[in-house]
């Protein structure tokens, strides 16, 4: 529920009301603004009634929230949430570009990576330290390992980076070295690790699941929020349908779905998308026209020998193409590189 308090209304008021709901086992919520406070309250709307709320002197209005998703709902907060990643925000009228191979493999593959990526003009980088695989002979990531190169890299290159988190005990060492911890599309509903990482306070990269409904991506952001963890990013990634001339088929429907239902701040990954190197750059042109915040990109000094998805990693020089062709179709959206 959404309560409005009127003009006049005192922040000892407020703080009064807020006291009344939270004393019924409900999530208060504080959220003034320049003309007035609003307060939400999260919870069972008959123990809410319970309040009779729509009676006091100083509320002005009552409003449930309908969607299932409470606080990632456009209704609870109108305006965009913005996301820093250290000095890269995403979300806003900014388009930020996350480039990176699918794995930290070498020393040097990160370093001639993210060279090529900076160059280029990409604002993060993104790689895995730990790799969940369908097959369990694949190379897994070399774990803490990987994520000392990972930090030693952006730390160099002075980018922020991005790497999946898999299990709820790696969280804390996992949130010590990077800027945003990734949830995979394999664990959008690991409920234990969204809660974790929503405790954790550090920004989050939630990717669909394979299989996801857009508004179980919504409700799986919603236990992040929930922890009170705001620094939430979407991103879609394709999904599996009947389709087999791509490895998953990008619903870029989902995006201006997600830009109108809710706050929060979406990138599109066009390399799971299609997993064909030749379709990432127009599905990722085609993914900043329709409204996404940015894109979260796979790319390789060298994919002919990377050591896991290398057949819809771009090669640097694909990569720069990309970044040339992206600045005129954010322009024409009325966004910008950063």
């Amino acid at each position: 529920m959404i309560i409005v308090l009127k003009p006049e209304a005192s922040p000892e008021t407020a703080q009064e009301l807020l006291a009344q709901i939270e004393a019924k086992g409900l999530k208060p919520l504080h959220m003034p603004g320049s003309e007035r406070v609003v307060l939400g309250a999260l919870g069972d709307e008959r123990v809410l009634a319970e309040l009779a709320l729509e009676g006091h002197p100083m509320v002005e209005s009552l409003k449930p929230i309908l969607a299932p998703y409470k606080l990632v709902s456009r209704e609870m907060q109108a305006h965009d949430t913005i996301v820093r990643l250290g000095r890269v925000a995403v979300g806003g009228r900014g388009f930020t570009v996350i480039a990176g191979p699918c794995a930290v493999e070498t020393e040097s593959q990160m370093r001639n990576t993210a060279r090529a990526a900076k160059a280029a003009g990409a604002h993060g980088i993104r790689a895995g330290a730990y790799k969940p695989r369908t097959s369990p002979y694949a190379f897994q990531g070399h774990g803490v390992e990987g994520l000392k190169l990972l930090r030693a890299t952006g730390d160099e290159f002075d980018m922020p980076v991005v790497t999946e988190v898999m299990e709820t005990a790696d969280v804390e060492i996992v949130a010590e070295y990077a800027d945003a911890l990734q949830i995979g599309a394999r664990n959008m509903q690991n409920f234990s690790l969204l809660k974790a990482v929503g405790r954790s306070k550090k920004p989050v990269v939630l990717k669909r699941g394979m299989a996801a409904k857009v508004e179980d991506l919504l409700l799986a952001a919603e236990y992040l929020l929930a922890e009170g963890n705001d620094q939430v990013i979407l991103c879609e990634r394709g999904i599996r349908t009947f389709e087999t001339a791509t490895r998953n088929t990008l619903d870029l429907n989902a995006i201006p779905f997600i830009k109108q239902k809710t706050h929060l701040p979406v990138l599109v990954d066009p390399s799971h998308g299609t997993g064909v190197r030749d379709f990432v750059i127009p599905m990722a042109l085609a993914a900043a026209a329709c409204g996404a915040d940015g894109i979260l990109v796979e790319m390789h000094e060298n994919p002919a020998v990377a050591w896991s998805d290398g057949a819809q990693s771009l090669y640097p020089e694909g990569f720069e193409r990309l970044m040339a062709s992206l600045a005129p179709i954010a322009t024409a959206v009325g966004r910008q590189i950063q």
